[in-house]
């Protein structure tokens, strides 16, 4: 009987050790995992960072900090858990509610489990900044800290549906400036050294605070609203002078439109901005202190109207983010794709009335089409929705499907839904969670009860699933009458997806176009409009840019193209050509000539751009190397007599010389573009700038010209900008003749460190593998796949995806396809997220031999 007594005590203990552990369990490990994150959403509250830095003078000195965190407890469960992704050794003092505690951390994490109470809480934290996400320069820095990276710098929850206020204050030398997410309360100068106190801030995800300090110019001005304060860099006075007021200008139009749009007040207290050079991004969206790559930024008299278009998207998608994902953030970075969706869908829209000119369905086509093609055509292609378990895998989330394939999907969204009752539904979501977090599902539970369509089969297609519709025609035509015209759709993956969707076809015909109207959603569609109508001496498919997918093109359709009145449908038919040669239905020798036509014909700058871009892309990436011996003498010759002999407007002869530039290899090419670089020869109408003298330097030294020593250096003695000049000095030793300086310079890259300035390295890895090096850069692709799983740790959340693309990704070699193949086969477990990267800036490479039959 005692030992059946015993038994069954233990058994008792057990069972409830096993519900207990049903209840609360293990939360820790390194990231922020999900089950995590939804305890601490629950557990904390009313979250207020009282932060300090001391930045010292010197850029190797450790940046020592202070932490106040004041917040609620719900309940103690669990120990607290505060990210910490850095040293531990970094942590020097706690205090939890007045009494100093032994620092526990692991796992990325400090975990304080004594001093605790229900409700209002206090802990004290000293420490070093951490400084992965701390871009420390000589004279300057500024944290980027999106997706997880607050927790690199700072102890902190470090997930976006736990907001909090920020109160900052920064020690710095007495000449540097200061730029935050909250208004500056004062400053006072000690000696050397100056101290900036501001204000306590608006509540705001962690991804979202920032500060930028260091040497800078600044200007203040009211466009409008408030004041806004302009910090930069940038010495060009030309640049200046033509570039600050009109960015102030932008930023004002934005807040105008979508204050109206949406409803709803700018929803901070302020909002300045930073030019900062080498930016990692175009921009970042950081509450009340927008962060910009100064080069996107400051335009001069040679600006192309492309150049200034994109500038004044950038600045209106980063101030939608003031709405969309500032104000209104994702509950979890699964649906991190909702606030780039929303800041490229209301940019694409904020522009529209400042450049009257523009096509702007075409330049939405332009903007999108191809960034979104670009990853979805590939084996590496993801949905825009994305599993997310672990927030130290949601860099991997960003990319080409997110900002570019959602803005598509939104608009046919919109179109389903009607204009009126989708932005009722937006103003209703924007109000509903100011200040908050909401999902994708909670924007469609509004937008659902403005029609009666399901919208959540509707995205089911559209938002948790990958890949493209391809699209095939199946016509009948009897004494010359079309009797029988079918569309067909397949998923490019092999699956059974379906798009729903809406798009127009185009019936040529020699003095006329039929237009019809198409709508689909299952395997096959009768276009019964077509019924009788001639036999057209092309179609034109997709003619309004609306659909998405890989549409029919014969060989045939190819010729009118060029002669297609309207804009948009002669943009996409280039655009669908461009694909339909990348699944092997249109011959490369074939379409380069009709690209290189529309080169010297084309009308509209943008499809004139789309051209340039086409024409580099197929020379270089589909063209063999034998192949291109063939082509580059005529392509030169053509493009050169364009410049010099055409009649093109200044912006269209920027797009030819930067095209001829990269193909001008040959001994007479490289004559001119030296004569050109040392201003013996000028063309006509061709507006350069000093960053054009210096990359034309930097390729002149690329493809291997004499005197290229002398040239780089004389081009690095025209520099007077200091920022320049480092970026000069680094990039030097890619284009060295000499093979083993190059390779010495890419074994660096093995260092963090020397990585660093990612955008740098990027444009260093552009020459080192360039395909005109590419038999001897062979040897470095080893390396480049062996550092991807570092650098996605170490780097920022487009560098991986953008490394693989700078090496791996120029190589069009059977051997190097090979090297993927081995490193994939070598890593099964490779992150899928990272495994899709490699696969999407592969692409190139894996069509290329395909269409090679290997």
């Amino acid at each position: 009987m005692k030992k059946i007594f015993l038994s069954s005590v233990v058994m008792a203990i057990l069972v409830m050790g096993c519900k207990e552990t049903e209840q609360t369990p293990e939360l820790l490990d390194e990231g922020i995992p999900l089950a995590m994150a939804d305890y601490r959403k629950q557990q904390v509250s009313n979250v207020v960072y009282d932060l300090s830095f001391e930045i010292p003078d010197s850029i190797s000195a450790p940046i020592r900090s202070r932490l106040k965190l004041h917040l609620e407890l719900n309940d103690l469960k669990q120990p607290l858990y505060l990210d910490f992704n850095a040293d531990a050794a970094l942590l020097h003092g706690l205090i939890v509610n007045g009494k100093t505690q032994e620092i526990e951390h692991q796992k990325e994490h400090l975990i304080i489990s004594k001093g605790l109470q229900l409700g209002e809480n206090t802990i004290e934290i000293e420490f070093h900044a951490g400084e992965l996400s701390l871009n420390r320069n000589e004279d300057f820095l500024y944290t980027l800290l999106v997706p997880d990276r607050a927790s690199t710098l700072f102890p902190c929850f470090d997930q976006p549906n736990i907001k909090g206020k920020y109160a900052l204050s920064v020690s710095a030398p007495s000449d540097w400036k200061v730029l935050a997410g909250a208004p500056l309360e004062s400053s006072h100068v000690d000696g050397d050294r100056i101290q900036y106190q501001f204000g306590e801030s608006d509540p705001m995800s962690t991804y979202l605070f920032s500060f930028v300090a260091g040497k800078f110019e600044t200007q203040t001005e009211n466009p409008g609203l408030f004041n806004m304060e302009f910090l930069y860099r940038e010495t060009d006075s030309a640049k200046v002078k033509s570039s600050v007021i009109p960015v102030f200008e932008l930023h004002q139009k934005s807040i105008d439109f979508l204050k109206d749009y949406t409803q709803y007040d700018f929803p901070f207290q302020k909002l300045d901005f930073a030019a900062i050079p080498g930016f990692q991004y175009g921009g970042m969206e950081h509450v009340g202190a927008i962060q910009y790559r100064q080069s996107a930024l400051f335009l001069d008299e040679t600006a192309t109207e492309n150049q200034q278009l994109s500038r004044a998207k950038l600045i209106a998608h980063e101030t939608a983010h003031m709405w969309f994902g500032d104000l209104v953030t994702m509950e979890w970075f699964n649906d991190v794709w909702m606030k780039e969706v929303f800041a490229n869908f209301m940019a694409d829209k904020i522009i529209n009335p400042t450049f009257t000119d523009i096509n702007h369905r075409l330049n939405f086509m332009n903007s999108h089409y191809r960034g979104a093609y670009g990853e979805d055509r590939t084996r590496g292609t993801n949905p825009i929705r994305q599993q997310l378990n672990n927030l130290k895998n949601a860099g991997s989330l960003y990319g080409g499907i997110i900002y570019n394939k959602a803005p598509i999907m939104m608009r046919q969204l919109e179109a389903a839904i009607g204009d009126k009752e989708f932005k009722e539904g937006i103003r209703e979501y924007i109000a509903k969670y100011a200040y908050g977090n909401a999902t994708w599902n909670d924007l469609v539970d509004i937008l659902d009860q403005r029609t009666p369509k399901d919208l959540k089969k509707w995205s089911e297609v559209w938002v948790n699933q990958s890949s493209r519709p391809v699209l095939s025609e199946s016509i009948i035509y009897q004494n010359n009458k079309i009797t029988s015209f079918t569309l067909s759709q397949k998923a490019e993956d092999g699956s059974d997806k379906l798009w729903p969707q809406t798009f127009e076809v185009a019936l040529v015909y020699p003095d006329s176009t039929y237009t019809l109207e198409v709508s689909i959603a299952d395997k096959k569609t009768e276009l019964n409009g077509a019924k009788g109508l001639p036999v057209p001496q092309a179609i034109i498919y997709n003619s309004n840019a609306f659909g998405y997918g890989v549409f029919p093109m014969q060989p045939n359709d190819v010729k009118v193209i060029p002669g297609l009145n309207d804009e948009v449908a002669r943009g996409y038919a280039y655009l669908n050509m461009y694909e339909n040669v990348l699944t092997g239905n249109l011959e490369v020798k074939k379409i380069m000539p009709v690209v290189l036509q529309g080169i010297q014909s084309e009308t509209n700058e943008l499809i004139h751009g789309l051209l340039c871009g086409q024409a580099s892309g197929l020379f270089w990436g589909f063209l063999s190397p034998e192949e291109r011996e063939v082509v580059q003498p005529d392509m030169e010759q053509v493009l050169w007599r364009e410049l010099t002999e055409g009649k093109h407007t200044s912006n269209f002869k920027k797009n030819i010389f930067n095209l001829w530039k990269g193909i001008a290899y040959s001994k007479k090419g490289m004559e001119r573009l030296y004569r050109v670089w040392n201003k013996d020869m000028t063309i006509a109408d061709l507006r350069l700038n000093q960053d054009d003298f210096t990359n034309m330097a930097m390729g002149l030294a690329l493809f291997g010209h004499e005197a290229s020593n002398v040239i780089l250096e004389t081009a690095k003695k025209a520099l007077t900008n200091q920022d320049k000049i480092k970026r000069f000095e680094f990039l030097k030793p890619a284009l060295s003749s000499d093979v083993l300086v190059r390779n010495q310079f890419f074994e660096s890259f093995r260092d963090a460190k020397n990585r660093e300035k990612e955008a740098w390295v990027l444009t260093a890895c552009g020459y080192l593998h360039h395909p005109w090096r590419q038999q001897e850069s062979i040897a470095m692709v080893p390396l480049a796949l062996d550092l991807l799983e570092d650098i996605q740790k170490t780097g920022d959340i487009f560098f991986p995806k953008r490394w693989l693309s700078s090496t791996v990704g120029q190589h069009q070699s059977e051997e190097a396809l090979q090297m993927v193949e081995k490193y994939l086969e070598s890593r099964p477990n490779l992150n899928p997220s990272l495994k899709g990267k490699l696969l999407q800036a592969t692409d190139d490479l894996y069509r290329y031999q395909k269409l090679q039959g290997n």
